[in-house]
Order: C-alpha cells, then sequence, then structure tokens
C-alpha cells in the first residue's frame, strides 16, 4: 500500500496497468520523439503509464536501477529536455489523460496526459465551466501548468494556475524512497509549497506530476458547475493583414508600438477592456503580410464597438489599409474570413482557433524559439533590429515569425510572490519563432533566431533582462542558448530571467521534494549550493 501522504488516506495499490516498449517493438520510434522533429531519443524503454501507481511503480524501479528518467505530457517541450541522448526511460503520461469531478477535494481533476482540448472540452460540455489555458490543442497539461499556463482568456480570468487547488506528484526522497503525495493551496497543509512549485516554476523539477485539480480561489459548494469560470457564451472574432510591399520602417515600428501601448494603456485588472484577447504576427516579409487577430467576450456591454475601436487603434498613423489576412500568424492559419466581425460561440471559435495551426500535425516540423516579456513600449534600437531581421533577403520562409501575446488584465491581480509565476507585471510577451521541415535548414533557421535576438537585446547583453522594458523570459518557452555566456552576456542567469525573485524559493522546495535531483534536465530547478 502507498500513503497519500497530504491527506493521510491509505488506499489499496491496483495492480500494473502500464506498458513498456522496447526498441524491439513496432511503436517504439513512434515514441521516442516530440513535436519537434529535432529531439528524437533513444531510451532503454518507454512506459506508458495509465494510472498514479503505474507512474510510481516505474519511477521507483528506474531509480533502483540508476537510470536517467524523463516525462512526456504532450511532446511539446521547446528543447530537448524529454528526448536527449541522456534520456534511459521515458515516463509517457498520453494515457492518462481523464477530466473529472474530484468529491474529495470538491475540485474538477485533470489527468497529466490531457490536451488542451480534451480538457475545454469536458468541462465545457459537462458543466460550462473553463480554465484559461492556451489555443494549440494537442498541448499536454502537464508540463503546461507548472509553467504557469497563459492562455487567450488570461486577461479576463487570469492564468491556468491561479485556478489551480491541487496537484499530484510521484516525488523521490533522500532515501530513494517513491511516494505519491497531493500537495493543496490550503494554508494548512504541509505539503502547500510543492502546490506553489507548480504554479509557474517549470516541469521537470520536482517530480512526476500524474494529476491536476482546479478550483477557484473563493468558490463554495460542490457543484462542479460553480467552482470554476464561465467562458463567454459567444465571441467575436475579427483578422486583418497589411500588406509587406506598402509598410516601411516607420509604418513596422508604429504599429508595433501601438500594440504595445494599447497593452499598457489596458494593462489593469478592473481595465474595460480586459476582455479583448489580440495576437499579432510581425512576420518574416516572405508571408507577405503582418498579422493581427482579436477576439472579444460577445456577453459584455459594447463589445462590437469595443473591439472596432481596438482595430482603429491599430492602425492609428499607417497609411496603409488593412487586408483579410491570407497569412498565418506564428501558430494561427489565416483567417480571411474574418476581415469583418463574426459571432462564434465560444467552445466553436477556440477549437478553431488550435486546428487552424497546421505545425502540430506536421510530421516533419522542426522549430527554434525565444521569449520576452515586456513591461514596456519598444525602443528605437529595438525596432530597427526586429525590422532588420524580418526583411533579410537570405531568408524566405513564410513561417518565420515574432509573435506578440496579450498580457495583463486579470492575470496582473495577483502579487508575484502568491504563485511561482513571477511575470505579473508583463503588459505582453513576445514568441520569436521559426517552423522548418528540412534538417539541413537547422543552422539556417537555429542563426536566425540567435541573430535577431541577439540584436534586438544588443543594449542588455543579448537577453530581455528585468528593466523598464523587458522583463524576463518565459519558463514554457524553453530556450537553452540563455545557459549560455556567448548568447547571453547579461550577467542575468537563465533561472533569473525566467524566475526573478522567486528562484531561491524554487530551490528549497526542490531540496526539500527532490534532493537526489533525480528529476532533471537543462533548465531544472538546482539544488541550493552547500
Amino acid at each position: 500500500m502507498i500513503e497519500d501522504v497530504a491527506q493521510g488516506a491509505v488506499i489499496v495499490v491496483p495492480p500494473a496497468d502500464d506498458i513498456a516498449i522496447g526498441v524491439v517493438d513496432r511503436q517504439y520510434e513512434d515514441l521516442v520523439r516530440g513535436v519537434n522533429q529535432r529531439w528524437v531519443a533513444a531510451p532503454e524503454r518507454v512506459v506508458v503509464a495509465t494510472s498514479a501507481e503505474d507512474v510510481r511503480r516505474t519511477v521507483r524501479d528506474a531509480v533502483r536501477e540508476g537510470k536517467r528518467i524523463t516525462v512526456r505530457s504532450g511532446g511539446h517541450c521547446f528543447e530537448d529536455f524529454v528526448y536527449n541522448s541522456e534520456t534511459q526511460v521515458v515516463v509517457d503520461l498520453t494515457e492518462l489523460d481523464e477530466v473529472y469531478y474530484d468529491r474529495r477535494h470538491r475540485a474538477v481533476a485533470v489527468e497529466a496526459g490531457a490536451t488542451i482540448l480534451r480538457m475545454y472540452e469536458t468541462m465545457y460540455k459537462k458543466w460550462g465551466v473553463t480554465v484559461p489555458a492556451g489555443f494549440c490543442p494537442t498541448v499536454g497539461i502537464g508540463g503546461y501548468v507548472s509553467g504557469g499556463g497563459w492562455g487567450t482568456l488570461g486577461r479576463q480570468f487570469g492564468l491556468i494556475v491561479d485556478h489551480l487547488y491541487g496537484v499530484e506528484v510521484v516525488t523521490v526522497d533522500d532515501r530513494g524512497k517513491v511516494r505519491i503525495v497531493v500537495a493543496t493551496r490550503e494554508e494548512h497543509d504541509p505539503n502547500r509549497d510543492l502546490w506553489w512549485a507548480h504554479t509557474g516554476g517549470g516541469g521537470g523539477s520536482f517530480g512526476v506530476v500524474t494529476r491536476y485539480l482546479f478550483r477557484t480561489p473563493g468558490a463554495e459548494g460542490d457543484d462542479p458547475r460553480a467552482l470554476l469560470p464561465h467562458p463567454p457564451r459567444e465571441v467575436i472574432l475579427a483578422a486583418v493583414g497589411w500588406s509587406w510591399a506598402s509598410i516601411d520602417r516607420a509604418e513596422f515600428g508604429r504599429l508595433a508600438r501601438n500594440y504595445a501601448q494599447w497593452h499598457l494603456d489596458n494593462f489593469a485588472p478592473d481595465n474595460p477592456n480586459r476582455d479583448i484577447a489580440a495576437f499579432m504576427g510581425l512576420n518574416h516579409r516572405s508571408a507577405g503580410q503582418i498579422g493581427l487577430i482579436a477576439q472579444i467576450d460577445a456577453d459584455q456591454p459594447d463589445a462590437e464597438e469595443r473591439l472596432t475601436e481596438f482595430f482603429r487603434f491599430m492602425n492609428e498613423g499607417i497609411n496603409v489599409e488593412p487586408e483579410a489576412l491570407t497569412a498565418s500568424v506564428g501558430d494561427l492559419g489565416a483567417l480571411p474570413q474574418f476581415f469583418f466581425q463574426r459571432r462564434l460561440p465560444w467552445l466553436q471559435a477556440t477549437r478553431f482557433f488550435g486546428m487552424s495551426n497546421v505545425q502540430v500535425t506536421d510530421p516533419t516540423f522542426r522549430a527554434e524559439y525565444k521569449s520576452t516579456f515586456m513591461v514596456g513600449n519598444f525602443p528605437d534600437d529595438q525596432l530597427d533590429a526586429l525590422h532588420a531581421h524580418l526583411t533579410r533577403d537570405d531568408i524566405n520562409n513564410p513561417n518565420v515569425t515574432v509573435q506578440l501575446t496579450p498580457y495583463g488584465g486579470e492575470i496582473s491581480a495577483v502579487d508575484p510572490a502568491d504563485t511561482a509565476a513571477v511575470h505579473r507585471g508583463a503588459a505582453f510577451k513576445m514568441l520569436y519563432s521559426a517552423y522548418w521541415t528540412d534538417p539541413a535548414d537547422d543552422d539556417r533557421y537555429v542563426g536566425w533566431a540567435r541573430d535577431i535576438y541577439g540584436e534586438v537585446y544588443a543594449a542588455t547583453g543579448g537577453a530581455p533582462v528585468p528593466n523598464d522594458v523587458t522583463d524576463g523570459c518565459y519558463v514554457n518557452y524553453a530556450d537553452i542558448d540563455l545557459n549560455a555566456p556567448e548568447f547571453n552576456r547579461s550577467g542575468v542567469p537563465w533561472h533569473d530571467l525566467y524566475h526573478k525573485e522567486n528562484y531561491p524559493r524554487l530551490q528549497q522546495i526542490k531540496k526539500n521534494y527532490d534532493p537526489l535531483d533525480v528529476f532533471r534536465h537543462g533548465q531544472s530547478v538546482r539544488l541550493p549550493a552547500v
């Protein structure tokens, strides 16, 4: 039997249902790679788990054998932290994917292998509720939540971790004993720190998450229909593009600054425009357009007028009229049918957004990413560098882009110390991304990402250090270059760019729950120095 240490309950251990896949098995090649085909491993075995006890046994065996463990939830890790040359045992959580109401904790439970789309559909169809998560449908909940969990409804409802009540984690103590721990946000919970670490501390540092428990703070009762936010019944969507052929350097800068200024002006949690979520794609010139997509809660007052005003603000100072969006915008496909505002039921719109992402269904997909949190508007040197690298003639790839995505609103209502997700002052964030399919192009596009990032932040040593313009990086957009002094010359280490002042507390939690450093990767939380 095993002990649920947070609740003091003893439960019967069920028989093992996991499946161990080895090199000789026909499905092996499908289970040793993630979405990004740059990362492929050759582990001794992949264990497909279907319960927390399966995970506990797998971790126990690996620890006894001295094997290096990594964990897959959805396979979207931006670096090789799951699939690398040191990987010996992969714990595959993709079949641990149920979404259900947990009566004991009066919370909606989401197992770590569930995808964002599965979670959305189950929560909404059964109970009419949701959590503010992202739009990529195949992202797994396991790593996504532990990294802070930004999403389309974030300005309206906060980060997903702002609704996280508890987390179930398989941990290993200093004697190598493996146990299942349930940690909650309750003040009296002796494992509360483990809950806190999973509200933005990143995946792969403290144990293997097997499920999350969601209940909004202050929600009472045992009816799941009243425990989480109700998304809009309908949303209004609109999308436009500006032709690169007609945009000069000054107008490029004005578009970027308009986006930044709107989010700075509408930052506060009580701002009436917190229900607007806008995504801008500063695409490479070869895409043909710079794109802008926006969504508003159609249930709120003056929704159509406020969305119209947003697009008017975005076009101020631009001498080019916007047109139908025929180019992709990063993870979102072309949306010419939304040149005029259109209403859609919330779940239909959310599913449509996610399914427009062709990259997640392409088995040849390769990518490189970098990120920035923004707390101020763009200075001239950053805009010069952005424009120079987005108009380079040696790049001819419409899937090279810098995406600007919204923060602020309810995200800013939470104190940075209350969760491990520390970047509560950001008005928006940036994702530098390049997608390609030919391995021969790896150096070209990795080089492009390093070039643009290094030059945009040249004044601060090649990294977006916390200051009055930038505020570090998003841990879910892992970037191993931040560890390297040839790229990050800022003097601010990678862990402070991700975690800022919360890092020492994360280190202490690491010491308490993973003192043997069983769960580690290139940017896992490090044990505190002796």
